[in-house]
Parts: C-alpha cells; structure tokens; sequence
C-alpha cells in the first residue's frame, strides 16, 4: 500500500508539472497559484482523516458482509465484473450528488472552482468521505467482495485524475462510446447551461448514454457553480454549503445565474 501511494504522488508531481508547463507555453491561464494552494489543502486535510475514513469504511462493509447470503467467486473475471457494477454504481451516486439538494451540499465543494487542472480533481469534500461508502453497501450485501468494491472505486477515482484538465482536446471517434474523456468530463464541471447536470459518469460514458444524460463538448467551457465564486479558503468551500442546508437558506441554483468572471489572481 504504501508502495502504491508513492508511486501515485510520482505520477501526481510529474503530471501536475507537465500540465502546468504545457500551459506556459500555450499561454492558457489553467492554474491560479492561490486555487492551486486551496485545492492542496483540501488534499491534505482528506489525507488527515483517512484513518479515520478507512476505519468507518471498514465497519460498514464488516457489518453488512455478515449479512451476505451468497459470494461472488474471487478471480479475474469477478473482479472485472465487480469493477463495470461498482462503476454503474457510481454514476448512480454522482447523479444523486447534483440532484439531490443534502449530497449537493458536500458534492458543491469539487464543482466550486472557476478552473480545471489536475489539482481540481483533490478538491474533494471531507465530510463526503463518511457519506459516499453507505451508497455501495447494497452491493457487498448482494454477493460483491468488499475488497474487490473497494479496489474498484479507488481506481475509478485514479482514471477520474487524469480527466481533469484542458491539455487534452477532444478524441475523434472515441467521444462518447465507451470511455470517458478530458472532453466530456469537462462538460460536467460547466456551469454553461446547456452543461449543467450531463455526464455524470466515472470510468464508463456509455452509462451517460444510456440514461441520456451525455453531452458532447461544443462551446466553451465556463467552469464553477450557478452561486458564484465561494473564494480561496478552504474551509468556507468545505463547509459552508452544508452549514447553510442546515439552516435552511441553501438552495440549488440550476439554470438562474451565470458564473461571474472571477480574476486570475497571482
């Protein structure tokens, strides 16, 4: 494991500089230094709390595989199987993350930046950590391997890092068949009204196809949410959404306000 979180920092760091340099030589202004810092932070903190996660994660997946009634034989092709379900799975998630107003709260965190690069993908919500394992349950009680539901959803998450970034233009005949792409996961992250709520899926677009929720990237993409810039600081960009649903003055914007222009700060 730790093997692997290093090996993941490496390719973090060298494609975060390669992005970044391909930028300067473009002249396309990807990365604010002080969004850049917030993202990190946000990162940092989910790294805090990952014992803590991974603990909850653990006794949720123990309490209900007890209850398992049948098992998936372990191999290549279960695990291949788990893998296309669990990402199903996500869509499923992610799509109740926009349309419903309590996950949208906690969802609102990764959506809330007015750029797109690598770093964005970190933007992460902490809370979201405790929330998001009780959605796959039902497929641990169904017959599904914890570990295999666990694998599965951390390299969904590995492919979505490299979907967050404008380096990569659009894939010809690739857009929209099976795999998702920089393009169209672009297209997720627009506040461009005809963006907003498509293209929900993780590793697999076809799911967007299906429920016909997919979008092909066409103009230009204004990244961020309906409500505005929220700012740098992480903590108002964590947790001020939710505070504001408890108390009940949050309220989605879906199709009202354009995103204002924010500055490209130093």
């Amino acid at each position: 494991m730790q093997a692997l979180q290093s090996l993941f920092a490496v390719v973090f760091l060298v494609s975060v500089f390669s992005e970044y340099r391909w930028a300067r030589r473009q002249a396309h202004e990807v990365y604010n230094l002080r969004e850049t810092l917030s993202n990190l932070s946000m990162a940092v903190g989910n790294g805090l709390i990952k014992p803590l996660t991974l603990a909850w994660g653990l006794l949720l997946l123990s309490a209900v595989e007890s209850w398992q009634i049948w098992r998936l034989p372990e191999g290549l092709g279960s695990f291949i199987v788990t893998f296309v379900v669990v990402d199903l799975a996500y869509y499923g998630y992610h799509r109740a993350s926009h349309e419903v107003a309590a996950l949208w709260t906690l969802h609102y965190t990764h959506h809330s930046s007015p750029w797109m690069n690598l770093t964005t993908a970190l933007r992460l919500n902490w809370v979201a950590k405790f929330v998001s394992p009780v959605f796959f349950l039902p497929l641990v009680l169904v017959g599904f391997s914890p570990i295999y539901v666990s694998a599965s959803l951390a390299l969904g998450l590995l492919f979505q890092f490299f979907l967050h970034t404008e380096a990569v233009g659009k894939l010809g005949r690739f857009e929209g068949m099976l795999l998702n792409t920089p393009s169209a996961h672009r297209v997720h992250h627009g506040a461009n009204d005809e963006y907003i709520d498509r293209n929900y899926a993780g590793v697999f677009i076809v799911w967007d196809r299906l429920f016909g929720t997919y979008t092909p990237e066409s103009a230009p993409v204004r990244y961020g949410v309906t409500t505005g810039f929220a700012g740098h600081n992480p903590f108002v960009v964590q947790f001020r959404p939710l505070w504001q649903f408890v108390r009940g003055r949050w309220r989605r914007e879906r199709h009202v306000r354009r995103v204002p222009d924010a500055p490209l700060l130093p």
